[in-house]
Protein backbone atom coordinates (compact mmCIF):
# COMPACT_ATOMS: atom_id res chain seq x y z
CA UNK A 1 0.00 0.00 0.00
CA UNK A 2 1.19 3.49 -0.86
CA UNK A 3 0.32 6.39 1.40
CA UNK A 4 -0.13 9.88 -0.04
CA UNK A 5 0.43 12.85 2.27
CA UNK A 6 -0.24 16.49 1.49
CA UNK A 7 -2.79 19.08 0.49
CA UNK A 8 -3.91 22.43 1.75
CA UNK A 9 -4.12 23.80 -1.80
CA UNK A 10 -5.12 22.47 -5.19
CA UNK A 11 -1.51 22.58 -6.34
CA UNK A 12 -0.50 20.11 -3.62
CA UNK A 13 -3.60 17.97 -4.09
CA UNK A 14 -3.99 17.48 -7.85
CA UNK A 15 -0.69 15.57 -8.36
CA UNK A 16 -1.65 13.14 -5.62
CA UNK A 17 -5.06 12.59 -7.18
CA UNK A 18 -3.45 11.85 -10.56
CA UNK A 19 -1.04 9.37 -8.98
CA UNK A 20 -3.81 7.75 -6.94
CA UNK A 21 -5.92 7.28 -10.09
CA UNK A 22 -3.07 5.50 -11.87
CA UNK A 23 -2.28 3.36 -8.84
CA UNK A 24 -5.92 2.32 -8.74
CA UNK A 25 -5.81 1.34 -12.42
CA UNK A 26 -2.82 -0.87 -11.65
CA UNK A 27 -4.44 -2.49 -8.63
CA UNK A 28 -2.12 -0.86 -6.08
CA UNK A 29 -4.05 0.24 -2.96
CA UNK A 30 -3.44 3.69 -1.54
CA UNK A 31 -4.66 5.92 1.26
CA UNK A 32 -4.26 9.61 2.03
CA UNK A 33 -3.35 11.66 5.10
CA UNK A 34 -4.26 15.34 4.91
CA UNK A 35 -5.73 18.26 6.79
CA UNK A 36 -9.22 18.65 8.19
CA UNK A 37 -10.21 21.67 6.11
CA UNK A 38 -7.97 21.80 3.03
CA UNK A 39 -9.31 21.14 -0.46
CA UNK A 40 -8.05 17.55 -0.21
CA UNK A 41 -10.51 16.85 2.62
CA UNK A 42 -13.31 17.16 0.06
CA UNK A 43 -11.70 16.00 -3.17
CA UNK A 44 -10.01 12.82 -1.94
CA UNK A 45 -13.06 11.10 -0.35
CA UNK A 46 -15.11 12.02 -3.44
CA UNK A 47 -12.82 9.69 -5.41
CA UNK A 48 -13.27 6.80 -3.00
CA UNK A 49 -9.75 7.01 -1.56
CA UNK A 50 -9.48 6.21 2.18
CA UNK A 51 -8.81 9.54 3.85
CA UNK A 52 -7.43 10.35 7.30
CA UNK A 53 -7.38 13.90 8.64
CA UNK A 54 -4.78 15.03 11.16
CA UNK A 55 -3.90 18.29 12.90
CA UNK A 56 -1.61 20.45 10.77
CA UNK A 57 0.26 23.71 11.21
CA UNK A 58 1.84 26.20 8.86
CA UNK A 59 5.44 27.32 8.52
CA UNK A 60 5.18 31.08 8.08
CA UNK A 61 8.11 33.25 7.03
CA UNK A 62 6.82 36.18 9.06
CA UNK A 63 6.15 36.65 12.76
CA UNK A 64 2.73 35.47 13.89
CA UNK A 65 1.34 34.15 17.16
CA UNK A 66 -0.47 31.56 15.06
CA UNK A 67 2.92 30.09 14.15
CA UNK A 68 3.73 29.66 17.83
CA UNK A 69 0.40 27.89 18.36
CA UNK A 70 1.00 25.66 15.38
CA UNK A 71 4.51 24.68 16.49
CA UNK A 72 3.49 24.08 20.10
CA UNK A 73 0.12 22.40 19.56
CA UNK A 74 -0.87 21.49 16.00
CA UNK A 75 2.40 20.11 14.64
CA UNK A 76 3.13 17.82 17.64
CA UNK A 77 -0.47 16.61 17.66
CA UNK A 78 -0.34 15.91 13.93
CA UNK A 79 2.96 14.09 14.33
CA UNK A 80 1.49 11.76 16.95
CA UNK A 81 -1.65 11.18 14.86
CA UNK A 82 0.42 10.44 11.76
CA UNK A 83 2.63 8.00 13.69
CA UNK A 84 -0.43 6.11 14.91
CA UNK A 85 -1.87 5.94 11.40
CA UNK A 86 1.42 4.72 9.93
CA UNK A 87 1.53 1.95 12.49
CA UNK A 88 -1.98 0.90 11.50
CA UNK A 89 -1.68 1.29 7.71
CA UNK A 90 1.91 0.03 7.31
CA UNK A 91 2.59 1.59 3.88
CA UNK A 92 5.52 0.44 1.75
CA UNK A 93 6.29 4.05 0.80
CA UNK A 94 4.98 7.56 1.53
CA UNK A 95 4.39 9.95 -1.36
CA UNK A 96 4.59 13.52 -0.03
CA UNK A 97 2.98 16.06 -2.36
CA UNK A 98 4.39 19.11 -0.60
CA UNK A 99 3.20 21.87 1.67
CA UNK A 100 3.07 22.07 5.44
CA UNK A 101 0.23 19.50 5.49
CA UNK A 102 2.63 16.73 4.49
CA UNK A 103 5.32 17.41 7.09
CA UNK A 104 3.89 15.55 10.13
CA UNK A 105 3.51 12.40 8.03
CA UNK A 106 6.98 12.81 6.53
CA UNK A 107 8.59 13.17 9.95
CA UNK A 108 6.63 10.23 11.39
CA UNK A 109 7.55 8.07 8.40
CA UNK A 110 11.22 8.98 8.73
CA UNK A 111 11.14 8.01 12.42
CA UNK A 112 9.68 4.61 11.47
CA UNK A 113 12.14 4.05 8.63
CA UNK A 114 9.44 4.12 5.95
CA UNK A 115 10.79 5.26 2.54
CA UNK A 116 9.59 8.69 1.40
CA UNK A 117 9.32 10.17 -2.09
CA UNK A 118 8.64 13.92 -2.16
CA UNK A 119 7.21 15.80 -5.12
CA UNK A 120 7.91 19.47 -5.89
CA UNK A 121 5.46 21.16 -8.24
CA UNK A 122 7.03 24.62 -8.51
CA UNK A 123 10.16 25.92 -10.17
CA UNK A 124 11.33 27.28 -6.79
CA UNK A 125 10.91 24.74 -3.96
CA UNK A 126 9.10 25.86 -0.84
CA UNK A 127 10.35 25.59 2.72
CA UNK A 128 8.22 22.55 3.58
CA UNK A 129 9.60 20.50 0.70
CA UNK A 130 13.16 21.55 1.38
CA UNK A 131 12.70 20.10 4.87
CA UNK A 132 10.94 16.99 3.56
CA UNK A 133 13.74 16.39 1.05
CA UNK A 134 16.21 15.81 3.89
CA UNK A 135 14.23 12.75 4.93
CA UNK A 136 13.28 11.51 1.45
CA UNK A 137 14.89 8.77 -0.60
CA UNK A 138 14.03 10.59 -3.83
CA UNK A 139 12.59 13.98 -4.81
CA UNK A 140 10.48 14.15 -7.97
CA UNK A 141 10.78 17.61 -9.56
CA UNK A 142 8.60 19.28 -12.17
CA UNK A 143 11.00 21.77 -13.76
CA UNK A 144 14.60 21.40 -14.93
CA UNK A 145 16.95 23.21 -12.58
CA UNK A 146 14.94 22.64 -9.40
CA UNK A 147 17.40 19.91 -8.40
CA UNK A 148 19.89 22.59 -7.36
CA UNK A 149 17.75 23.31 -4.30
CA UNK A 150 17.76 19.72 -3.04
CA UNK A 151 20.43 17.35 -1.67
CA UNK A 152 22.70 16.06 -4.42
CA UNK A 153 21.70 12.83 -6.07
CA UNK A 154 18.13 12.73 -4.79
CA UNK A 155 16.26 14.57 -7.54
CA UNK A 156 14.65 13.04 -10.60
CA UNK A 157 12.77 15.01 -13.27
CA UNK A 158 9.25 13.58 -13.58
CA UNK A 159 7.07 16.58 -14.36
CA UNK A 160 3.80 17.42 -12.66
CA UNK A 161 0.88 14.99 -13.16
CA UNK A 162 -2.48 16.12 -14.47
CA UNK A 163 -5.77 14.79 -13.13
CA UNK A 164 -6.99 12.50 -15.94
CA UNK A 165 -10.52 13.92 -15.95
CA UNK A 166 -9.17 17.28 -17.17
CA UNK A 167 -8.23 15.66 -20.48
CA UNK A 168 -11.84 14.64 -21.10
CA UNK A 169 -13.34 18.08 -21.65
CA UNK A 170 -15.77 18.76 -24.46
CA UNK A 171 -16.29 22.04 -26.29
CA UNK A 172 -19.88 21.03 -26.95
CA UNK A 173 -20.42 20.51 -23.22
CA UNK A 174 -19.11 24.01 -22.42
CA UNK A 175 -21.27 25.62 -25.11
CA UNK A 176 -24.38 23.88 -23.78
CA UNK A 177 -23.59 24.35 -20.08
CA UNK A 178 -22.77 28.06 -20.23
CA UNK A 179 -24.79 29.16 -23.26
CA UNK A 180 -21.66 30.14 -25.16
CA UNK A 181 -21.50 31.60 -28.65
CA UNK A 182 -19.44 29.11 -30.67
CA UNK A 183 -18.26 31.92 -32.95
CA UNK A 184 -16.64 34.00 -30.19
CA UNK A 185 -13.35 33.26 -28.41
CA UNK A 186 -13.63 32.26 -24.76
CA UNK A 187 -11.42 33.79 -22.07
CA UNK A 188 -11.17 31.92 -18.77
CA UNK A 189 -10.18 34.15 -15.84
CA UNK A 190 -9.20 32.53 -12.55
CA UNK A 191 -7.39 33.51 -9.39
CA UNK A 192 -7.52 30.13 -7.68
CA UNK A 193 -9.95 28.97 -5.01
CA UNK A 194 -9.76 32.24 -3.07
CA UNK A 195 -9.85 34.44 -6.15
CA UNK A 196 -7.41 37.23 -6.96
CA UNK A 197 -8.75 40.67 -6.07
CA UNK A 198 -6.40 42.68 -8.29
CA UNK A 199 -7.35 40.55 -11.31
CA UNK A 200 -11.04 40.49 -10.40
CA UNK A 201 -11.29 44.26 -10.15
CA UNK A 202 -9.30 44.92 -13.32
CA UNK A 203 -11.48 42.54 -15.33
CA UNK A 204 -14.66 44.02 -13.87
CA UNK A 205 -13.67 47.51 -14.99
CA UNK A 206 -13.17 46.52 -18.63
CA UNK A 207 -16.16 44.23 -19.16
CA UNK A 208 -18.11 46.38 -21.67
CA UNK A 209 -15.14 46.74 -24.01
CA UNK A 210 -13.81 43.22 -23.51
CA UNK A 211 -17.17 41.56 -24.14
CA UNK A 212 -17.46 43.29 -27.48
CA UNK A 213 -14.79 40.90 -28.78
CA UNK A 214 -14.99 37.82 -26.55
CA UNK A 215 -16.96 35.92 -23.95
CA UNK A 216 -15.64 35.36 -20.44
CA UNK A 217 -16.00 32.71 -17.74
CA UNK A 218 -14.69 34.29 -14.55
CA UNK A 219 -13.91 32.20 -11.47
CA UNK A 220 -13.65 34.91 -8.84
CA UNK A 221 -13.65 33.13 -5.47
CA UNK A 222 -16.00 34.09 -2.68
CA UNK A 223 -13.76 35.87 -0.21
CA UNK A 224 -15.91 37.58 2.42
CA UNK A 225 -13.44 40.42 2.97
CA UNK A 226 -13.04 41.60 -0.61
CA UNK A 227 -16.67 41.28 -1.69
CA UNK A 228 -15.46 40.65 -5.26
CA UNK A 229 -18.22 38.22 -6.15
CA UNK A 230 -21.05 40.63 -5.33
CA UNK A 231 -19.18 43.50 -7.01
CA UNK A 232 -18.71 41.50 -10.22
CA UNK A 233 -22.32 40.34 -10.23
CA UNK A 234 -23.38 43.99 -9.95
CA UNK A 235 -21.13 44.81 -12.90
CA UNK A 236 -22.79 42.04 -14.88
CA UNK A 237 -26.26 43.30 -13.97
CA UNK A 238 -25.32 46.74 -15.39
CA UNK A 239 -24.43 45.28 -18.79
CA UNK A 240 -26.81 45.19 -21.72
CA UNK A 241 -28.60 41.83 -22.05
CA UNK A 242 -26.51 40.94 -25.10
CA UNK A 243 -23.21 41.53 -23.28
CA UNK A 244 -24.42 40.00 -20.02
CA UNK A 245 -24.99 36.71 -21.84
CA UNK A 246 -21.30 36.69 -22.70
CA UNK A 247 -20.14 36.94 -19.08
CA UNK A 248 -20.38 34.12 -16.54
CA UNK A 249 -19.12 34.79 -13.02
CA UNK A 250 -18.62 31.82 -10.69
CA UNK A 251 -17.21 31.63 -7.16
CA UNK A 252 -15.76 28.18 -7.79
CA UNK A 253 -15.26 25.82 -10.71
CA UNK A 254 -15.60 22.07 -10.26
CA UNK A 255 -16.05 19.25 -12.79
CA UNK A 256 -16.91 21.78 -15.49
CA UNK A 257 -13.26 22.87 -15.57
CA UNK A 258 -12.42 20.21 -18.17
CA UNK A 259 -15.01 21.62 -20.59
CA UNK A 260 -13.80 25.17 -19.96
CA UNK A 261 -10.20 24.23 -20.77
CA UNK A 262 -11.34 22.40 -23.90
CA UNK A 263 -13.00 25.61 -25.14
CA UNK A 264 -10.83 28.47 -23.86
CA UNK A 265 -8.75 30.44 -26.36
CA UNK A 266 -6.94 32.31 -23.59
CA UNK A 267 -6.47 31.96 -19.85
CA UNK A 268 -5.83 34.95 -17.57
CA UNK A 269 -4.60 33.85 -14.17
CA UNK A 270 -2.00 33.77 -11.45
CA UNK A 271 0.92 31.46 -12.14
CA UNK A 272 0.58 28.85 -9.42
CA UNK A 273 2.11 25.47 -10.20
CA UNK A 274 -1.26 23.75 -10.67
CA UNK A 275 -2.65 26.30 -13.11
CA UNK A 276 0.58 26.48 -15.13
CA UNK A 277 0.76 22.70 -15.35
CA UNK A 278 -2.85 22.40 -16.48
CA UNK A 279 -2.38 24.96 -19.25
CA UNK A 280 0.82 23.33 -20.44
CA UNK A 281 -0.59 19.81 -20.38
CA UNK A 282 -3.74 20.90 -22.22
CA UNK A 283 -2.14 23.38 -24.62
CA UNK A 284 -3.97 26.52 -23.45
CA UNK A 285 -2.38 29.90 -24.19
CA UNK A 286 -2.09 32.06 -21.07
CA UNK A 287 -1.53 35.59 -19.86
CA UNK A 288 -0.05 35.10 -16.40
CA UNK A 289 -0.11 37.73 -13.66
CA UNK A 290 2.17 36.17 -11.02
CA UNK A 291 1.36 36.80 -7.38
CA UNK A 292 4.21 38.90 -5.96
CA UNK A 293 5.75 38.08 -2.60
CA UNK A 294 5.59 34.30 -2.86
CA UNK A 295 8.53 32.26 -1.61
CA UNK A 296 11.44 32.83 -3.98
CA UNK A 297 9.00 34.59 -6.34
CA UNK A 298 8.01 31.09 -7.40
CA UNK A 299 5.03 32.15 -9.51
CA UNK A 300 7.18 34.35 -11.72
CA UNK A 301 9.69 31.50 -12.04
CA UNK A 302 6.88 29.11 -13.06
CA UNK A 303 5.66 31.55 -15.72
CA UNK A 304 9.15 32.36 -17.01
CA UNK A 305 9.74 28.70 -17.79
CA UNK A 306 6.69 28.67 -20.08
CA UNK A 307 7.50 32.12 -21.50
CA UNK A 308 10.93 30.93 -22.60
CA UNK A 309 9.20 28.22 -24.63
CA UNK A 310 6.86 30.79 -26.19
CA UNK A 311 3.79 29.37 -24.45
CA UNK A 312 2.56 32.40 -22.51
CA UNK A 313 2.87 36.10 -21.87
CA UNK A 314 3.48 37.67 -18.47
CA UNK A 315 1.97 40.84 -17.05
CA UNK A 316 3.67 41.78 -13.75
CA UNK A 317 1.21 42.87 -11.08
CA UNK A 318 3.13 46.16 -10.72
CA UNK A 319 2.08 46.96 -14.29
CA UNK A 320 -1.50 45.70 -13.91
CA UNK A 321 -4.28 48.21 -14.50
CA UNK A 322 -7.65 47.81 -16.20
CA UNK A 323 -6.30 49.51 -19.33
CA UNK A 324 -3.06 47.52 -19.57
CA UNK A 325 -4.97 44.30 -19.04
CA UNK A 326 -7.50 45.20 -21.74
CA UNK A 327 -4.73 46.09 -24.19
CA UNK A 328 -2.82 42.85 -23.58
CA UNK A 329 -5.92 40.67 -23.78
CA UNK A 330 -7.27 42.28 -26.93
CA UNK A 331 -3.88 42.11 -28.65
CA UNK A 332 -3.73 38.38 -27.97
CA UNK A 333 -7.35 37.73 -28.95
CA UNK A 334 -6.77 39.56 -32.23
CA UNK A 335 -4.30 36.83 -33.26
CA UNK A 336 -6.09 33.47 -32.95
CA UNK A 337 -3.38 31.70 -34.92
CA UNK A 338 -0.76 32.94 -32.50
CA UNK A 339 -2.86 31.76 -29.54
CA UNK A 340 -2.95 28.26 -30.98
CA UNK A 341 0.81 28.35 -31.51
CA UNK A 342 1.32 29.50 -27.92
CA UNK A 343 -0.77 26.58 -26.70
CA UNK A 344 1.32 24.12 -28.67
CA UNK A 345 4.54 25.68 -27.40
CA UNK A 346 3.23 25.40 -23.83
CA UNK A 347 2.75 21.67 -24.36
CA UNK A 348 6.50 21.36 -24.90
CA UNK A 349 7.05 22.27 -21.24
CA UNK A 350 4.73 19.55 -19.93
CA UNK A 351 5.41 15.90 -19.18
CA UNK A 352 2.30 14.02 -20.34
CA UNK A 353 3.56 10.86 -18.65
CA UNK A 354 4.37 12.52 -15.31
CA UNK A 355 1.99 10.27 -13.36
CA UNK A 356 3.52 7.16 -14.93
CA UNK A 357 7.02 8.38 -14.05
CA UNK A 358 6.08 9.02 -10.43
CA UNK A 359 4.26 5.70 -10.03
CA UNK A 360 7.31 3.88 -11.41
CA UNK A 361 9.49 5.78 -8.93
CA UNK A 362 7.20 4.88 -6.04
CA UNK A 363 7.09 1.20 -6.95
CA UNK A 364 10.86 0.93 -7.27
CA UNK A 365 11.64 2.78 -4.01
CA UNK A 366 12.66 0.53 -1.15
Amino acid sequence: MILIAGGGTGGHTSPGLAVAALLGERGVPCAWIGSRDGVEARLVPERGIPYYAIATGKLRRYWSWRTVGDLVLSVPAGLVQAAVLLGRLRPRVVFATGGFVALPTVLAAAARGIPIVAHEQTAVPGLANRIAARFSRRVAISFPGSDEKFPAGKSILTGNPLRPELRMGSRADAVARFGLDAALPLVYVTGGAQGAQRINRAVGEILPRLLGHAQVIHQCGNHPTTGDRAWLEAKRAALSPALARRYTVLPYVGPELAAIYATASLLVARAGAGTVNECCQLGVAALYIPLPGTSGDEQTANARTVERAGGCEILPQAALSPETLRERMQALLAEPTRLKEMGERARAVAFPDAAERIVALLLETR
